[in-house]
């Protein structure tokens, strides 16, 4: 059964659709955006991942409000909000550091945006209450802040933020303060409250990971603008640029003469490691394989995989990726300085510009 936020979220179809058209912001000689177009649907769970100072967290602001457009439009639910305040914009937004007060108990940070609004402590407390509920936090509603885990911390974080019923939330890299395991299993959290509520979120983050695990669809920015944008699985599996290539993880890029030589065909190739076969001399080769021999560089145990670089005759050092399994002897063993080959399928690469 849906929570009484979610059901008065979902009441209005459309209303949580976020449009940027032509959206250009620079500060002073320095453009930190460029003429960017992008288009949100209601209810999607949208990451803006990228590098540093690539745009992301701007484009973010400019949505929340906090930072004027040098040019362009942003609407959100059709209504042009371009030049409207923060605090008018129906959109909220959760920070990597929280902001909670440190003086008021979870209960009362929960209910501060609505205390703000006027509205009376009789009529906010079944609303806190259901708030706090939606992030499985009831038992701690006392407590004050310093009491709670980081991970506690940053579920109530987001029930302050759902209580106030936005549109559209915004999340600027909310679980980077966060060990590894504590993050991973906020992801999940944080995933199943948005399907729960059913609202747009854009989450801002530079995690490759947490990006594809999160994502309906990813948008990858790089100086200003989105390289790419698609789902988790397109973005990885099929970049349209170098930069995307090597920015969602290890990839190998094959150039030009090589896939040449190899396939007849002058084009350069991105291929992922876990797609990159090591053969040994008794493994058949189908015709379907593209196949390169060369030497074993080096090898990595990473806990589930073993990755093994390989040293081709022209230059190239290919990574190959496997999983580990729980019977070594099924495992191909190979030593440094070994003579393998390598093979891929033309399926599971992505030709490049």
């Amino acid at each position: 059964m849906s929570s009484p936020i979610a059901a008065t979220m979902a009441s209005t179809t459309a209303a949580g659709d976020v449009s940027l058209t032509g959206v250009t912001k620079t500060f002073g000689d320095m453009t930190a955006v460029r003429d960017l177009d992008l288009n949100v649907p209601q209810g999607e769970f949208l990451s803006m991942l990228g590098p540093s100072g690539s745009g992301k967290t701007t484009v973010l602001r400019m949505i929340a409000g906090f930072e004027d457009t040098t040019s362009g439009s942003i609407r959100i639910g059709g209504e042009d909000l371009t030049r409207v305040p923060p605090h008018q914009r129906p959109v909220n937004t959760v920070f990597q550091d929280y902001a909670l007060f440190p003086h008021l108990t979870i209960a009362e940070n929960v209910a501060y945006g609505l205390r703000v609004r006027g509205q009376s402590k009789s009529d906010r407390s079944d609303a806190v209450s259901s708030a706090i509920a939606q992030v499985r936090l009831e038992h701690v509603s006392s407590r004050l802040p310093h009491q709670l885990s980081g991970g506690q911390r940053q579920r109530i974080a987001l029930a302050r933020a759902l209580i106030l019923r936005p549109r559209v939330l915004l999340l600027d890299e909310p679980l980077g303060a966060l060990d590894k395991q504590l993050r991973e299993e906020m992801q999940i959290e944080l995933k199943s409250i948005q399907r729960e509520v059913g609202i747009t979120f854009i989450f801002v983050t530079h995690d490759q990971e947490e990006a594809l695990t999160l994502s309906d669809r990813v948008a990858v920015f790089n100086n200003g603008r989105i390289e790419q944008i698609g789902t988790a699985r397109e973005v990885y599996e099929y970049p349209q640029t170098e930069f995307v290539a090597r920015f969602l993880g290890l990839s190998n890029i094959i150039p030009a003469r090589t896939v040449e030589q190899l396939t007849g065909q002058a084009r350069v190739v991105s291929v992922r490691p876990e797609r990159v076969r090591l053969l040994t001399d008794a493994d058949a080769t189908s015709g379907n394989d593209i196949v390169l021999a060369g030497t074993v560089a080096e090898i990595v145990y990473t806990g589930p995989t073993t990755r093994v670089l390989v040293d081709t005759a022209d230059g190239l050092r290919l990574i190959t990726e496997t999983q580990n399994s729980h019977h070594p002897a099924a495992d191909v063993e190979v030593r440094r300085g070994d003579r393998v080959r390598v093979a891929w399928t033309d399926d599971h690469s992505a030709t490049l510009p």
